[in-house]
């Protein structure tokens, strides 16, 4: 699983760099829709107070690592059923 930024100082951590991979745009997805529930898009955190920007985010990176072992978990379940057949 990729690491999760923590810290809205990590925010490039998580930019669509060339050597992203698919995982890490997902979990980008993933942080990018929880915030927006809040009402917040990844590049305002910049702007927020620090406590507010860095509660945002470790709350956006503990969602998006349940989910991203949600998705793991489904896909091992299906490799899984697949080769039982």
């Amino acid at each position: 699983m990729c690491a999760v930024a923590n810290d809205p100082k990590d925010l490039e951590d998580l930019g669509g760099g060339p050597g992203e991979g698919p995982q890490s745009a997902l979990e980008r997805m993933i942080i990018e829709a929880y915030l927006a529930g809040k009402n917040v898009k990844l590049e305002d955190l910049k702007s927020l107070p620090p406590e507010e920007a860095q509660r945002l985010m470790k709350e956006a990176s503990s969602y998006a690592s349940m989910k991203l072992a949600e998705v793991e978990s489904k896909a091992q379940f299906r490799r899984e059923i697949h080769y039982d057949v």
